[in-house]
């Protein structure tokens, strides 16, 4: 069991604090508005806080210090951004995740290390993909067989500086493009991993909860 901080109690962090809570997770969700938390279900069992997400005294009291991830899903891009990073910079969490409406501000986010889901293309799913890397590995596409399919990977953070080559290698996987600024790119032999980088992979289905524990762990010293 692991804890959880989510910023925004919409129905977007009524969903992933419901979600969260029903894998057995403990779960803390804050919002400005306590009027926000009536659309938690009755019998809800985690921490209510009412404050801003971007307070170092409201995270405490969601006990950020002790988070295995932090989500901000809130209406405002820019409260997402700055409490996301006080939660990476000031309280360590290393799985963050951002939601924000303006795609031009992809790129930025990006250069910033902050992992982010445009609302365009939001869903409750992609949010925990990017906190629960070792247990949410789906498809984004299937070949017809159902053996194979095409996804995003989550990496831990030593991973970075290392070859794509290194990636395949470690985890057996093929890796099909990057997402970096914003932008897709075919690696090359040379390519290496950088922050912000979002590695799409093709994977072997019966093999994915191997896969997501190699990544979400340290590269060997062998590779």
């Amino acid at each position: 069991m692991a804890h959880f901080v989510i910023m925004g109690c919409g129905r977007v962090g009524a969903t992933l604090a419901h979600t969260l809570e029903d894998s057995g997770h403990s779960v803390a969700i804050i919002d400005q508005d306590e009027r926000a938390f009536r659309r938690l279900r009755t019998g809800f069992g985690g921490r209510k806080i009412t404050g801003v997400g971007f307070d170092q005294d409201t995270l405490k009291q969601a006990d950020i210090e002790n988070a295995y991830a932090f989500a901000a899903v809130s209406s405002g891009d820019n409260s997402n951004i700055l409490a996301t990073r006080v939660a990476r910079e000031t309280f360590h969490v290393e799985h963050v995740v951002a939601r924000i409406y303006d795609p031009g501000r992809a790129e930025i986010y990006q250069r910033l290390g902050i992992p982010t889901v445009a609302a365009v293309r939001w869903s409750a799913d992609q949010v925990l993909r990017r906190i629960l890397p070792e247990t949410a590995i789906k498809g984004d596409f299937r070949e017809p067989s159902g053996r194979l399919f095409l996804t995003e990977l989550s990496l831990h953070p030593d991973w970075i500086g290392r070859h794509i080559l290194d990636i395949e290698a470690a985890a057996r996987v093929r890796v099909a493009y990057l997402t970096r600024f914003g932008e897709g790119m075919l690696p090359g032999p040379d390519t290496s991993y950088q922050q912000g980088d979002t590695v799409h992979a093709m994977v072997v289905g019966a093999q994915a909860a191997e896969i997501g524990h190699i990544l979400a762990s340290p590269p060997s010293k062998e590779i």
